[in-house]
């Protein structure tokens, strides 16, 4: 059995994005530190994919918001859609080629903060499908991305680095967490940009 998913737009846009004036003042207010250690660190302490609702769980949600004529079947996996990848600006037809990026990576969240959370706060925010936290972007290029904040890795296409700053200050004021110098910097030049 196929049923249609939600339709999408053509590129993936998770909510909540700010204005570019509302990033900047979220970044103004966001606490500075040094990164915390990655002791005690696993992506198990974030469990993440959690149900939705029925089969599907958020991964396969944030496939169909951010995917195009998404179909998916029974189990809520997608057989079809195309996927825009804001990152890279590459079209995809193959949901094995899309992982869901967390924009601030779950080990960048842990060096700022989350290692001091309880897991179910860290369940809520891998799974935070109400603010720019999740995005359907090209494997290769989350995995080139890794655990790296925006002073060591940006999106290929430059022209993204604005909405990608908002979204990254968007999640880390939404979640309480810190930023570090060089982040700070690196996020300021991007939304400088916008």
């Amino acid at each position: 059995m196929v049923s249609v998913g939600l339709t999408g737009s053509a590129s993936a846009t998770p909510p909540g994005i700010p204005d570019a004036a509302t990033a900047k003042a979220e970044l103004t207010a966001l606490k500075v530190a040094p990164e915390g250690p990655m002791t005690g660190y696993s992506r198990e302490k974030f469990p993440h994919w959690e149900t939705v609702s029925g089969t599907c769980n958020t991964r396969e949600e944030v496939l169909k918001r951010d995917g195009t004529n998404v179909q998916t079947d029974a189990s809520c996996a997608a057989v079809s859609g195309k996927w825009f990848s804001p990152y890279e600006g590459g079209t995809y037809t193959k949901a094995s080629d899309i992982d869901i990026d967390h924009v601030v990576p779950l080990a960048a969240a842990w060096r700022s903060g989350a290692s001091k959370w309880t897991t179910d706060r860290r369940k809520q925010f891998a799974n935070d499908l109400g603010s720019p936290q999740l995005i359907a972007v090209k494997d290769t290029v989350n995995q080139a991305k890794g655990d790296k904040t925006p002073d060591v890795w940006k999106p290929p296409v430059q022209g993204y680095w604005c909405t990608y700053a908002k979204m990254w200050t968007k999640s880390k004021t939404k979640w309480g967490l810190t930023v570090t110098e060089a982040e700070k910097g690196a996020l300021k030049s991007m939304l400088d940009r916008c």
